[in-house]
């Protein structure tokens, strides 16, 4: 776990300090541990990945993804063809590389790697457009790139351009097809089944995400595809514990990336790379300088993204264990010169990754993209479903920056059939009157029935962004009333629903009722005072 601390510090993709432990266990190291099978690492890599690929997708935020997907799409298909053919021609006119050994390294490190652009973009305070286009490409380039390396290090003659053009479009469609199906049905059994146990929920959702990969594979479509289009569905589809699904994910990703990079430290011999140092060096810069930039400029031509968020996700490219994977695929099938392909794609990875990972927050300064970190703080909302009583629990964490602060309860007007019943502050929990004024740190348990529990998350999330006002400024999440400045539902006469949760609950919040359209801040009952009399007045 040192490891781990250490690469969130510096900036550096955890890849490096995984590949040295492996490195220095295995041939030439202080353990010297014989290893070479390269089909065990191929077969341990690919499982690793869609271990990766999955806790990326859960991670990804569609509202950032969809604006971009368009795009995103082009510079993982259009943008690949293009790098594959620029690093292609400088390995075999530069380094003296036959084509087909060319043409697989240019395919092996076209291809930016999940683990390394999820690890360090996710720390790096970036715009959403530039994040979602980064991290979709990482998501969907495996897919293509895979089929280029396999069809270069097939025996015979490599087939015609098109029909490797017909064949990647093929396998891309079965997968993104069964991708989508796999995930909404997951979803869809997931939020209106409960389960005995909270702890079965991430177990269910990785597994789901798995059996898209497997039934992607079993089509002939893109396996890769399909696990991360999956996992984005589940992600964005308000599941219940979600936190600890995260957190389950997270921690399974981390796993599957020392696992795989230790693996991938101990096959390779350190004495062997000495002699393609620097035809790696003149491979990475091609595709570092010229390849990666020239791929992103042209393939997002089309799109109205500024010039300098362009020069950004060309640095932004980052290589990591997927190429290095990628490049046991020659050696499986017995491609001549493999050994040196796979020696130059590991001290490529190794010294632009020492290079980029770095030095990206440095250069999204010098370009003025990057954000207040502070800024990307969203509502975190975890919920659990009461089957029986046709219901569900949201625990609301309200951060540091959420205009929530200093909303009153009765101005979130939530619909009919949803009430805030409990708020902890400060380790102290007390039901709200509808005067209370929430503050940053709170956590609200909201009752809301099984008709309205989405839009009583969108309604709480639009407070979130656009305070109290969030119905009259157009920010989303207005259901609660037909028209801006009608009085919410919370605040209605007749007893809604969630009441009738909440009291079976325990009867916290029982007493939820006002009229939102008189003033607020008079008649004060002395619930509110003792409560404004232990916390500090909202700033």
């Amino acid at each position: 776990m040192a490891a781990v601390r250490i690469s969130s510090r510096s900036g550096l993709p955890s890849l490096l300090l995984y590949l040295g432990i492996g490195i220095a266990l295995g041939q030439d190291g202080i353990f010297d541990v014989k290893f070479d099978n390269a089909e065990l690492t191929q077969v341990i890599g690919y499982a690793a990945l869609v271990v990766i690929l999955a806790e990326g997708g859960l991670g990804a935020k569609w509202k950032e993804v969809k604006p971009v997907l368009p795009a995103a799409a082009v510079v993982s298909t259009v943008g690949v063809a293009i790098s594959v053919g620029i690093t292609a021609s400088a390995a075999h006119y530069l380094v003296g590389l036959d084509w087909r050994q060319a043409l697989i390294i240019g395919a092996v490190v076209s291809s930016t790697d999940a683990a390394a652009v999820f690890s360090v973009l996710r720390r790096v305070p970036l715009p959403p457009r530039i994040t979602g286009v980064l991290e979709a490409e990482s998501g969907f380039n495996d897919a293509p790139v895979v089929i280029l390396v396999v069809a270069f290090s097939a025996v015979g003659p490599v087939e015609h351009w098109y029909i490797l053009v017909a064949e990647i479009a093929l396998e891309l469609a079965i997968g993104a097809a069964i991708g989508i199906a796999v995930g909404w049905l997951g979803s869809l059994g997931l939020r209106h089944v409960a389960l005995p146990a909270s702890g079965l929920y991430p177990i269910a959702v990785m597994a789901i995400a798995v059996s898209a990969y497997a039934a992607g594979a079993m089509a002939h479509g893109s396996g890769f595809l399909a696990v991360y289009l999956a996992a984005m569905i589940l992600g964005n589809s308000k599941l219940p514990h979600w936190p600890a699904t995260r957190g389950f994910a997270d921690g399974l990703g981390w796993l599957a990336q020392i696992g795989m990079f230790v693996l991938l430290g101990l096959l390779v011999t350190p004495h062997d790379l000495v002699d393609d140092f620097w035809p790696a060096v003149v491979v990475g810069l091609v595709l570092t300088m010229v390849a990666r930039p020239v791929s992103v400029f042209l393939s997002l031509a089309p799109f109205r993204i500024p010039g300098r968020e362009k020069v950004l996700m060309s640095w932004a490219g980052l290589r990591g264990a997927v190429p290095i994977i990628l490049a046991t695929i020659p050696m499986v099938s017995g491609v001549e010169g493999s050994t040196r392909i796979f020696n130059i794609v590991f001290v490529l990875v190794i010294v632009y990754t020492l290079i980029q990972g770095p030095t990206l927050p440095w250069v999204a300064s010098k370009l003025n993209i990057a954000e207040d970190p502070a800024e990307a703080d969203d509502l975190g909302i975890e919920s659990a479903p009461l089957e029986r009583l046709r219901g569900h629990l949201l625990s609301v964490a309200v951060p540091a920056k959420s205009k929530m602060h200093g909303v009153e309860v009765g101005e979130l007007r939530l619909p009919a059939g949803a009430a805030v019943t409990l708020v902890v502050r400060e380790n102290q929990s007390f039901v709200p009157s509808p005067a209370t004024v929430l503050r940053r740190g709170d956590e609200l348990l909201v009752v809301a029935t099984d008709p309205v529990r989405d839009r009583a998350e969108e309604r709480l999330r639009a407070v979130a962004e656009g305070g109290k006002l969030a119905g009259w400024l157009g920010t989303g999440g207005s259901a609660a009333s037909g028209t801006p400045g009608t009085p919410g539902p919370q605040g209605g006469s007749a007893i809604p629903q969630a009441m009738k949760l909440a009291k079976k609950l325990g009867g916290a919040g029982a007493d939820t009722r006002t009229d939102t359209r008189t003033n607020p801040r008079t008649g004060v009952n002395g619930e509110r005072q003792r409560h404004e009399d232990t916390s500090p007045s909202p700033s």
